[in-house]
C-alpha cells in the first residue's frame, strides 16, 4: 500500500492543539476521530498564539472561531469534506466522512483566497510517476466502482439515451456559489448560454442529491423546461450520466470536476479550485492561475496530496487507496441491501450475525418456510435469503474464505459470507457469480492490490478458520498433502466426481503416487465429532505414512511439495502459497488453468486467470466483510489484520443456548403438528 505521509507545509501550518467552538465537533464523532488520529488535540478553551481555532468552512458558525482567532493571534485552520465521503450526504443520515481538507491558508472553493489545494496544484511539482500512475488508477477505479461523494445513487437506473447536454444544478445558498463568484443569476445564465450554444440539443438538468433527498431547495424547477430541456432527478449515477452527455455545465459543482475526469472539459460560470488551470472552459477564470495541468495532476493533488483520508475500522490515517477499499465495502453493503431482506430457515444463532452484515440500512426479517418468505418478499419489495445452494431465486448465502478464528459448527461467529444470485461456488453444476468474477480482469489497481493481500495472508499463515496445533516431526523427501472433508458437505455431492470418500480420495492418492510420502490430514469438524467423514486410523495408515490430527492447515501446506484434493478449499489456499494443487473433483479454482485436473470440470470455463485475478475474485470481489470491531462493513485487508492480530469475539453463550434451544424444538416439534 503506497505510504501515508503528511506533506510538509500542511504538517508545519496545522498546530497540535485545535481549539474549536461549535457543537458540531461534538455531535459528528468521526471529525474527532479524524482530528486525533492525524495527531491533533481538540479542545475547548482560550487558545494561545502556538494554537490554533478550527471551524468547518465557511459555516455560518464560523464567524465564532473566525474572532477568537483574530483576537488571540491562533492559526484559523477551517475544515471541509474530502471529495469522497460517504454513502448518503449527512443530511440523509450518512456516516462521518472518510476524509477531510485541513487547510491553514483557506477552503478549496473559495477562489478569494489561494486555499492549501490550489497552492498544491499551482506550486507542487506534480511530476512524480509513482504518483501519477496512482492518479490514473484512482480516476479510473472511480468510474469501474461508480464511486462519487455521495454514492445513494440507484446503480441500475439508466440515464436517458446518449447525446443530451448536462447542465449541473446545486443547492440554493451553498458557500461554493457565494465564495466561488457566482450567484443564483450564474445559474440562469448557464441555463440561457447551454440552450443558445447547443441549438436542437436535448438539455438534461441534474438535480443535486441533497434537493432529491428533499434536504436542500435547487435553482432549477419545471418552469425551467421546455420540449427539449428536462429536470433529471432520478438517482442516476454520475458517472453514467457524464459518459452519454456531448457537453457539460457548471457553475462550481464537484461534477464538474468528475466530468473532467471523464475526459470532457466543462464550461464553468464559477471560479471552482479545478477551474483555470487548462482543463476547463471558464467563463470568468481566476488570473492568478495561469498553469497548465493534466487530468491526472489535477486528480493526484485533490485526491492523493490535499486530503487527510481516514480508516473508521482501524482508526488510523490512510492512503487514498484504503478509502476507496472501505467506501467500496460501505457502497457495495448499501447497495446490496437497501431494499432490505427476508431471509428463510435460518438457524437463531445465526441471525445476530446475519443481522451485522446484511441489516445495518434495514433491519432483516425472517421467515420460518420458503413459501412464507416468498410472500414477505412480494409484498414488501425485499430479496429473498437463503443459507446455501437452493433453486428458488434468491440471493443464496454461505461462509466466505476468511471466515473466523474457529469454526462455524462450534458456533464462531463469520467475518466474511459470500452472496450469489446465480449458485454457489461449490456448485459446478451451473455458474456463479464467482466464476463470473474470475473470468473478469480485475478493476484498475485490482492486480497489484490481490498480490499485496496474497502477501499479508501468507505473512500471517492464514486460512478459513485459523485453528490446529503445530506439526509433528515430518518424514524426509517429497511429501503429498491430502485433506479430508465433510462428506455429507454440498461441495462433495455436487462437486466430486467417483471419488467422494475420502477413503477412496487416499486410495486413489497412494495408487499414484507410490514413491512419495503421502500426508492425510482430517477435516476439522470431522475431528470435533460434529459432521461425518471419518476414516478410521488403521484404514487410512494404508494409505497414508502419517496422520496429522488437529493440526495446523497452513503449515501442512507450506511442508508440502503438492495437494491433492477432492473439492476442498485447502487447494485454493494451497495455491496462494504457489504449490501444486491436483484436483479429483471440480472446486471452484479448477478448469482455469492453474490446477492439475483430474475430474470433470465445466467447459464454460475458458479464460485463463493468473493467480491475482484468482485472488481478486475469491477474496475481494465476491465475499463481503463485516468488522467485529467496529461494527461496520469493511473490505478484506481489515479482517486479515484482526484474524493475525487475534482481536475477535469468540462465540458466545447466548448463541449456544439458542442453538440448543432450536436443536430441542426442532426435535419434538411433531408434537404440535
Amino acid at each position: 500500500m503506497p505510504a501515508v505521509a503528511p506533506r510538509s507545509d500542511q504538517a508545519a501550518g496545522v498546530p497540535r492543539r485545535l481549539f474549536h467552538y461549535t457543537l458540531g465537533f461534538w455531535k459528528e464523532p468521526r471529525l474527532r476521530q479524524i482530528l486525533a488520529a492525524a495527531g491533533h488535540d481538540l479542545r475547548l478553551g482560550r487558545p494561545g498564539p502556538e494554537d490554533g481555532v478550527v471551524v468547518w468552512g465557511r459555516s455560518p458558525y464560523a464567524a465564532r472561531g473566525e474572532a477568537v482567532a483574530a483576537r488571540t493571534g491562533a492559526r484559523l485552520i477551517r475544515l471541509e469534506d474530502a471529495f469522497l465521503r460517504s454513502v448518503k450526504p449527512g443530511r440523509a443520515g450518512g456516516r462521518g466522512p472518510l476524509g477531510l481538507l485541513i487547510d491553514p491558508h483557506g477552503v478549496h472553493f473559495d477562489a478569494a483566497t489561494p486555499s492549501l489545494l490550489e497552492r498544491i496544484l499551482a506550486r507542487d511539482p506534480l511530476d512524480d510517476a509513482s504518483i501519477l500512475q496512482r492518479a490514473r488508477e484512482g480516476m479510473a477505479r472511480l468510474q469501474a466502482s461508480d464511486l462519487s461523494k455521495y454514492n445513494n445513487h440507484d446503480e441500475t437506473l439508466e440515464p436517458p439515451p446518449p447525446g443530451y447536454v448536462l447542465v449541473i444544478d446545486q443547492t440554493a445558498g451553498d458557500a461554493s456559489i457565494a465564495h466561488g463568484a457566482a450567484s443564483a443569476r450564474s445559474f440562469r445564465e448557464m441555463l440561457a448560454v447551454a440552450q443558445i450554444e447547443n441549438p436542437g440539443a436535448r438539455i438534461l438538468i441534474k438535480t443535486h442529491p441533497e434537493t432529491i433527498a428533499g434536504a436542500r431547495p435547487g435553482h432549477y424547477g419545471p418552469g425551467n423546461c421546455d420540449t427539449r430541456t428536462e429536470i433529471c432527478d432520478a438517482p442516476i449515477s454520475p458517472w453514467k450520466l457524464l459518459e452519454g452527455a456531448i457537453a457539460v455545465y457548471t457553475v462550481s459543482s464537484q461534477l464538474g470536476l468528475e466530468a473532467i475526469f471523464a475526459g470532457h472539459r466543462p464550461r464553468v460560470f464559477g471560479q471552482p479550485f479545478y477551474a483555470g488551470w487548462g482543463l476547463t472552459q471558464d467563463e470568468n477564470p481566476p488570473p492568478r492561475r495561469s498553469r497548465r495541468l493534466t487530468r491526472a495532476q489535477l486528480f493526484a493533488a485533490a485526491y492523493l496530496i490535499a486530503p487527510t483520508w481516514f480508516d473508521p475500522c482501524r482508526q488510523r490515517i490512510c492512503s487514498f487507496e484504503e478509502a476507496v477499499d472501505q467506501l467500496e465495502a460501505e457502497t457495495r453493503a448499501w447497495r446490496e441491501d437497501r431494499s432490505g431482506h427476508v431471509a428463510v430457515g435460518m438457524r437463531l444463532w445465526k441471525r445476530r450475525a446475519l443481522q451485522g452484515f446484511f441489516g445495518q440500512d434495514r433491519p432483516m426479517r425472517f421467515a420460518k418456510t420458503l413459501e412464507q418468505g416468498q410472500r414477505i418478499a412480494a409484498e414488501t419489495g425485499r430479496s429473498l435469503l437463503i443459507w446455501g445452494q437452493s433453486d428458488a431465486p434468491a440471493l443464496h448465502v454461505e461462509d466466505g474464505f476468511l471466515r473466523s478464528r474457529g469454526l462455524g459448527a462450534e458456533l464462531t461467529p463469520p467475518l466474511s459470507l459470500v452472496t450469489d444470485r446465480q449458485g454457489l461456488y461449490y456448485d459446478p453444476t451451473r455458474p456463479s457469480d464467482l466464476e463470473t468474477l474470475i473470468a473478469r480482469e480485475p478493476p484498475p489497481g485490482g492486480r497489484a492490490r490481490a498480490e499485496r493481500l496474497i502477501g499479508a495472508i501468507r505473512a500471517a499463515s492464514l486460512s478459513k478458520y485459523n485453528i490446529g496445533a503445530a506439526l509433528p516431526p515430518l518424514p524426509d523427501g517429497p511429501r503429498i498433502l491430502v485433506p479430508a472433508q465433510v462428506e455429507d458437505d454440498a461441495s462433495l455431492r455436487l462437486g466430486a466426481g467417483k471419488i467422494c470418500t475420502n477413503q477412496t480420495l487416499l486410495a486413489e492418492v497412494s495408487a499414484q503416487n507410490a514413491a512419495k510420502t503421502i500426508i492425510f490430514k482430517p477435516h476439522p469438524d470431522i475431528e470435533a465429532g460434529l459432521r461425518p467423514g471419518a476414516v478410521p486410523p488403521a484404514t487410512a495408515l494404508r494409505y497414508a505414512d502419517l496422520i496429522l490430527h488437529k493440526s495446523n492447515p497452513i503449515a501442512a501446506i507450506e511442508a508440502a511439495e503438492e495437494i491433492w484434493t477432492m473439492t476442498s478449499t485447502l487447494g485454493f489456499e494451497a495455491l496462494l502459497r504457489g504449490k501444486r494443487v491436483t484436483c479429483l473433483g471440480a472446486p471452484f479454482y479448477a478448469g482455469w488453468g492453474l490446477t492439475r485436473d483430474l475430474g470433470a470440470v465445466p467447459a464454460r470455463r475458458t479464460a485463463r486467470p493468473d493467480l491475482a485475478q484468482l485472488a481478486h475474485a475469491t477474496l475481494i470481489a465476491y465475499p463481503r466483510y463485516h468488522d467485529p470491531i467496529s461494527g461496520l462493513p469493511c473490505p478484506p485487508e481489515v479482517i486479515v489484520e484482526r484474524l493475525a492480530a487475534n482481536r475477535l469475539p469468540g462465540p458466545r453463550l447466548g448463541l449456544r443456548i439458542l442453538a440448543k434451544l432450536q436443536g430441542i424444538f426442532a426435535s419434538y416439534a411433531w408434537l404440535w403438528r
